[in-house]
């Protein structure tokens, strides 16, 4: 029986095979083609989370709605680029889309409130996610999302131009002390003694950095401060109707103030010029 099987295993073989110059010449085995499904494509820079959104400016109502669907008053379009389309956007709660074309069936339209000036919408509601992140004309003008990274990042700037600010005031000399402290709270400053214009000015330093250092780096700031001392000091005077600079002892005009022009402003830009230069020069002399 084994003998039989070798032969017929034999006899197959021979009649796959062709002779072919005295050899034997086997036809290739062609494996089986094996389809592979090819990876869908995803979206990487969408990224599936709970989100918050709150409204900007720093304002908190208890409730304020913006719009969610598309008026005539009120348009609600996503411009399209890559159809160049304009398309309608609504918000439906019972939809997977926020565009109107995309929706199907009867959508149940629904609003969007904001309560205390927040609004936390969860991933399970993608529609209402895409449709405040992506497309809403409002989003970043009324209202914004909420982004750690982006705030931690704000909080650091912050920071830095807080410590700026302190090291700055801590080297700042009095006069320039003086100068700045004039810029923020008036005529206060000619009472005040040494140690309460440097407290002060850390106080500003701190509270508001920002505006500090734009005052340290504003040559204009030191130089409107000698002219209020020196008219505090008879040294220079201002008309009534504060539109004429004059020597405080000859009453001769130093300069007319420009329409609509602070006088301590005009007056600084007087002191830049060469005849201002020696103004500023002999006024100095006299405050010391």
């Amino acid at each position: 029986m084994e003998q039989k099987k070798t032969v017929a295993a034999k006899k197959t073989a021979a009649q796959q095979a062709t002779p072919k110059d005295g050899f034997v010449v086997q036809e290739p085995v062609i494996a089986p083609k094996v389809i592979t499904e090819q990876p869908k494509k995803t979206d990487n820079k969408w990224e599936i989370k709970d989100r918050t959104y709150y409204l900007v400016n720093g304002k908190s109502p208890i409730s304020h709605s913006i719009p969610s669907r598309h008026t005539g008053k009120k348009p609600l379009l996503y411009f399209d680029e890559e159809t160049n389309e304009q398309r309608e956007i609504r918000y439906a709660s019972n939809q997977k889309s926020p565009f109107v074309d995309e929706q199907k069936g009867e959508a149940t339209l629904a609003h969007i409130v904001f309560e205390n000036g927040a609004l936390s919408v969860p991933k399970q509601n993608q529609a209402l996610q895409k449709l405040l992140s992506l497309y809403h004309p409002l989003r970043n003008k009324v209202y914004a999302e909420f982004d750690p990274v982006s705030e931690a990042n704000d909080e650091i700037d912050f920071m830095e131009i807080e410590f700026e600010a302190m090291a700055a005031a801590k080297q700042m000399d009095v006069d320039m002390a003086e100068a700045i402290l004039r810029a923020e709270i008036g005529s206060k400053v000619s009472t005040m003694s040494s140690s309460e214009l440097k407290r002060d000015l850390f106080i500003f330093a701190k509270k508001n950095p920002i505006l500090f250092m734009d005052l340290a780096n504003d040559e204009n700031v030191h130089l409107r401060n000698v002219a209020v001392k020196a008219t505090e000091a008879g040294i220079i005077k201002l008309s009534a109707d504060q539109r004429t600079f004059t020597w405080g002892s000859s009453d001769r005009k130093l300069i007319t103030v420009p329409f609509d022009e602070h006088p301590y402003s005009a007056m600084a830009s007087f002191f830049k010029t060469d005849e201002g230069m020696e103004v500023f020069s002999n006024i100095e002399k006299k405050l010391s």
